[in-house]
């Protein structure tokens, strides 16, 4: 059997719309860091990105740009070349003839579309082309129970166009479109809870969720009114230090799990370090990543999940910037850690940032 990256031709990446240029920037510069190269074919406000190796080498381009790796990408796929100008009468066969020309088998495949009005538009006729599209598959022997994860994915970007690509479990977010799509509780104090929710999925393992997310740990919320994300730590069964000189929500206080410091989150410190930190302040991202390497540096916290609030220009480079901030500290400090940032479904104009000690 063929393997994805000697059929595949590109790489195929799914991002919030209008980053196109943050995700070709950052795509660009880590390629290279790695020796690599590439070029973007990418339309603005599209939410995809295709991201070619300049020599052929598709392999090491994906090798150099894993998906954990990258902010601004929600997806990243080995893809075909795009069919175009299917028609309507039968769209069906071309995308058959081109999945049995790779000599590829699956065990599933995804129909998914840009994260625009446009792309929405195309939902009702991915899924009505879904079922007798698989029925064929199966006949053919293509779409199989033990490929070992392999997925098909379907990526419409019009009613007349389509790209196939390819993914393997770890490669791959297992959200259909790269999103993970929640739901607002009714008691949340603001639908900014759903961010740190979503942190949580990203960056923590399911299976730790009971040892690092624990009943009775102890956490700080900088910039917490009105309580999203204190909402989300005492859900957790969390006692949390909320600092902010606004309003909290009179529900969560009454939890007695909160108590509220009406002071400058960034001067305020703890009486004693606590598990979590957690912050969601409005200000220039390198001065929240400053004070949240303080933090860090300190041992005030053992883990800290952030947003950084990004310029309209050159978002990537202040992202980079940032982060490289935060990791030169602890370095500095002999500290080891891990650092992850991703643009969330539930994030706008801004990255979270979660970072983890690992000295204990």
């Amino acid at each position: 059997m063929e393997s994805i990256e000697a059929t595949a031709s590109e790489l195929l990446f799914y991002c919030r719309p209008g980053f196109e240029p943050d995700l070709i920037a950052e795509l660009t510069e880590r390629a290279a860091n790695a020796g690599m190269a590439g070029y973007p074919r990418a339309k603005p406000d599209t939410g995809y990105v295709r991201f070619v190796p300049a020599d052929g080498d598709l392999a090491g381009l994906a090798a150099a740009l894993p998906l954990d790796g990258l902010i601004f990408a929600r997806q990243r796929l080995l893809a075909l070349h795009p069919l175009e100008r299917l028609s309507r009468e039968d769209r069906v066969t071309p995308i058959l003839d081109q999945l049995q020309l790779t000599g590829l088998c699956f065990d599933s495949v995804w129909h998914e579309c840009p994260d625009t009005n446009e792309g929405q538009s195309l939902v009702r006729l991915a899924r009505a082309l879904d079922r007798p599209l698989q029925a064929v598959l199966r006949k053919r022997g293509l779409l199989v129970p033990d490929a070992a994860g392999m997925r098909a994915h379907l990526f419409w970007s019009a009613g007349d166009r389509v790209q196939i690509a390819f993914s393997r479990p770890g490669e791959r977010s297992e959200w259909p479109e790269g999103k993970l799509r929640l739901r607002t509780a009714p008691d949340a104090p603001s639908r900014s809870a759903l961010k740190l929710e979503e942190a949580w999925h990203t960056f923590i393992p399911r299976a730790e969720w009971d040892t690092r997310l624990a009943e009775g740990m102890q956490a700080v919320d900088l910039g917490a009114a009105p309580g999203g994300w204190t909402w989300q730590l005492v859900r957790r069964g969390m006692y949390v230090h909320a600092v902010d000189n606004g309003p909290m929500d009179a529900a969560l206080m009454a939890t007695t799990q909160v108590e509220h410091h009406r002071q400058d989150a960034f001067t305020w410190t703890p009486p004693n370090p606590v598990h979590w930190l957690v912050c969601d302040i409005v200000d220039k991202p390198a001065r929240v990543a400053a004070r949240m390497a303080d933090w860090l540096e300190a041992g005030w916290c053992r883990e800290a999940v952030f947003n950084l609030k990004l310029p309209m220009k050159q978002r990537w480079q202040a992202a980079r910037d940032c982060l490289q901030q935060v990791r030169k500290r602890l370095d500095a400090a002999g500290i080891p850690h891990a650092l992850q940032a991703r643009q969330l479904y539930h994030d706008r104009e801004e990255i979270t940032v979660h970072v983890r000690r690992l000295d204990a």
